[in-house]
């Protein structure tokens, strides 16, 4: 990829794309880890005394399709509006300066004298489209182009595809990180390499299940997924050439809403034995504020315990799995490990894509 540490941006005008996507209820930001990631990359460019343009999406807002160009869309969904962010960045810079005002023909927020926050990019129907139009408008407020929302990267949308085609275009500092560590486990991981696998979404997650099958020494099936058992056990006595896992399909308790504790004892045996571990997804079902669908925490946290106390370099990833972590006060134990011990990714699908074998359209046109 071109870098960022490569590239000329003193003094340039930079249209930053970042992972805006965050949880908020009623208005409050939930969990902040995808905006921290992009701090070190806002840093590094204020002190090459550029100006910043960051540009992201929240949600999924309807759009209006009259607004695919520029302008403010009638009706756009104000519950997703970047506001919060803008008084995020606000006040982790200690600017005390934040006001509406424009871009060419956006509508955003200053912060300060050198960062504008553009509103949510989903307002446009032209973003995820990647209209060329729509994409030539934000190219043209800025620059250079560079991408720090890795979570994103897997999506062909206007402002990951479209805008580095007319731009000068460099990874952040933290996505080119993302993609060395995941390359790296991928190709060269220290072994026992353990994968561990949860979550709800079967569509995108047992494509990964797979993938690892063939790549680690013990792939560990836990969530909503342990009711595919069929697929599951199909994989787990397929013959295949070459290397493949031992798959382990974790126990449910009797009201199906979390791993037992004779599965989580035996995940935790296995990673006591690793020397890389992947998590990705919790193993039970996790509080949803709209719902109020009741938190079943144990094996998830039971096993975020074991992962701390281990000796393994530990990659977690997926905003479930980071949000889980975050709400049980789980995920200090994790920051505060040596980085030679521990990667938290931002990606969750993206994450998952690259695992799985896939060209991120995000990194690719960065090459």
């Amino acid at each position: 990829m071109h870098l960022l540490k490569n590239a000329d941006v003193k003094n340039k005008v930079i249209f930053l794309r970042a992972d805006l996507d965050i949880p908020l209820i009623d208005g409050k930001i939930e969990d902040d880890t995808r905006l921290i990631s992009a701090i070190s990359t806002i840093e590094y460019l204020l002190k090459q005394r550029a100006k910043i343009i960051i540009g992201g999406h929240l949600g999924r807002p309807a759009c209006d399709a009259s607004a695919s160009i520029a302008g403010r869309p009638e009706g756009a969904d104000k519950s997703l509006s970047l506001e919060p962010i803008a008084k995020w960045f606000n006040l982790r810079f200690k600017i005390n300066n934040l006001r509406f005002g424009k871009r060419g023909e956006f509508d955003g927020w200053e912060i300060g004298p050198n960062i504008f926050l553009l509103e949510n990019l989903r307002f446009y129907s032209g973003e995820e489209k990647n209209d060329s139009e729509f994409a030539r408008k934000l190219a043209g407020l800025a620059e250079v182009y560079v991408n720090e929302a890795f979570a994103d990267s897997h999506r062909s949308h206007a402002s990951i595809v479209g805008v580095p085609k007319y731009l000068p275009h460099f990874a952040g500092l933290h996505l080119q990180q993302e993609v060395e560590v995941l390359s790296k486990v991928l190709e060269n991981p220290m072994r026992p390499l353990v994968v561990v696998i949860g979550g709800a979404k079967l569509e995108t997650k047992l494509p990964l299940v797979e993938s690892m099958h063939h790549i680690a020494d013990y792939v560990l099936v836990g969530g909503k997924l342990v009711e595919d058992t069929k697929t599951l056990l199909k994989m787990q006595h397929e013959k295949l050439g070459g290397r493949k896992s031992a798959l382990l399909i974790a126990e449910l308790n009797e009201d199906q809403t979390d791993v037992t504790p004779k599965s989580i004892e035996n995940f935790l045996q296995i990673i006591g034995l690793a020397k890389t571990v992947i998590w990705n997804g919790p193993l039970g079902k996790i509080s949803d504020d709209k719902t109020k669908i009741a938190v079943s925490e144990d094996g998830s946290r039971r096993l975020a315990q074991g992962l701390v106390k281990s000796n393994a370099f530990v990659v977690v990833g997926g905003g479930d799995t980071v949000g889980f972590l975050e709400k049980t006060c789980l995920l200090d134990s994790f920051t505060c490990l040596p980085k030679s011990r521990c990667f938290l990714s931002t990606g969750g699908g993206a994450m998952l894509s690259l695992l799985s074998g896939e060209k991120l359209p995000g990194i690719e046109v960065l090459n």
